[in-house]
């Protein structure tokens, strides 16, 4: 997998968990505090379009991961 898509993928997985964990109707909801890290990762997904630059893809690439176009 190139680093953009462990980016997209660790991102969905991020926000799906939280919301599973943050709303009240979910069976393994804990507080909705969760949705504040709902909230945090889409900021540092907005932040990575506008500035083309993104923290965790530049982690990915010092541990060997390959960039892709």
């Amino acid at each position: 997998m190139k680093t953009w898509q462990i980016v997209r993928l660790v991102a969905g997985t991020f926000i799906l968990v939280s919301l599973a964990l943050g709303v009240q109707g979910s069976p393994i909801f804990v507080s909705q505090w969760w949705l504040a890290f709902t909230a945090f990762v889409g900021a540092n997904l907005l932040q990575s379009a506008l500035t083309n630059w993104c923290l965790m893809e530049s982690i990915l690439r010092k541990l060997g991961v390959q960039p892709g176009a």
